[in-house]
């Protein structure tokens, strides 16, 4: 599908016109927007526009790293927005010039419907013309981080002050989750970052003032977005640390369990072994109470080495 805007000479704003009427040169600036392009629709950026090829190349083949390239009329940038359900980066190309701007993109992007909105709704933004509609077009994209990166802030935080960490397997498992949604999220932010870090120092979109303080902010943005994905994911990492360490403690514990269970029978298990050899030469299976007295004397055995243990405070390491 392809839509179009424009603003004419006589300045009034022009919406869903064929593309021929380009060409009769009415218009101050247009916006042509290709949203899920069929086949047939692609080759106009070749045979109507007349784009670089390797620009075309980029658009049609997989997804790219968000960059910008100069041409002799026109610069090329690829964005990214991000998947709400899979948090997958998704391509948008933009095509800028003083006089256009050519949108391309195989999945939909609501955030230029907002743009196309206010452009309708304020006549006084017109005269900015196109590098207007390109900061729109990129503010709207990077805005639309932030409530996914707010969504799992606050799924984070909940988790860490309910999270009972004797039984927190589950949790855990949901926590890793969405530290792999705040890995995806920073893989688009980080090269979006340096994208409007180029755009703000380059010496070929003319910025002014105002301008340039308006790129700044979207850089700000994203600046602001880096420290709160890396601080989320700094707190996935203690929380997963302290998982760790919680479940090492209990093995610890279980551990000395079976080691004071195993010290108290290695001996009652030798004198077991001792008595149960098949020797004809052992006077004490003759004796009339010799049971009685082997069990008293193993039965003695165990209590001392639990006394024992008491007394070097073993059983403390069980409190919690």
């Amino acid at each position: 599908m392809i839509r179009t805007l424009g603003v004419t000479t006589d300045q009034q704003l022009k919406m869903d016109f064929p593309l021929e009427e380009i060409k009769e040169g009415k218009f101050d600036w247009y916006w042509v927007d290709f949203e899920k392009p069929s086949a047939s629709e692609d080759v106009l950026l070749d045979q109507f526009f007349h784009f670089h090829p390797l620009a075309i190349e980029d658009c049609l083949m997989r997804l790219q790293r968000p960059k910008l390239d100069y041409y002799d009329d026109y610069h090329f940038l690829v964005a990214h927005k991000i998947n709400e359900e899979t948090f997958e980066a998704e391509e948008v190309n933009l095509f800028v010039s003083p006089n256009f701007v050519v949108t391309y993109h195989k999945s939909s992007v609501p955030e230029f419907d907002v743009v196309r909105k206010r452009l309708m709704n304020r006549p006084q933004t017109w005269e900015r013309g196109t590098l207007f509609v390109m900061y729109q077009a990129i503010d709207k994209i990077v805005d639309s981080y932030f409530p996914m990166v707010y969504n799992i802030e606050d799924h984070l935080n909940e988790i860490e002050d309910q999270l009972n960490y004797q039984n927190s397997t589950k949790s855990m498992r949901y926590v890793f989750d969405l530290r792999s949604d705040l890995l995806h999220i920073r893989r688009t932010i980080l090269p979006m970052r340096d994208l409007l870090y180029r755009i703000l120092n380059s010496y070929r979109f003319h910025l002014d003032e105002q301008e340039r303080a308006y790129f700044g902010d979207i850089h700000d943005h994203l600046v602001k977005l880096t420290e709160m994905v890396e601080s989320n994911r700094e707190l996935t990492a203690d929380m997963r640390d302290s998982h760790m360490s919680v479940n090492a403690s209990r093995m610890n514990g279980i551990m000395m369990i079976l080691t004071i269970i195993s010290s108290i029978f290695i001996p009652l298990t030798f004198i077991a072994g001792v008595y149960g050899m098949n020797f004809k030469n052992m006077p004490e299976l003759e004796w009339h109470y010799g049971y009685f007295i082997v069990l008293l004397i193993m039965l003695g055995i165990a209590v001392s080495m639990l006394g024992w243990f008491k007394y070097k405070g073993w059983f403390n390491l069980f409190k919690p």
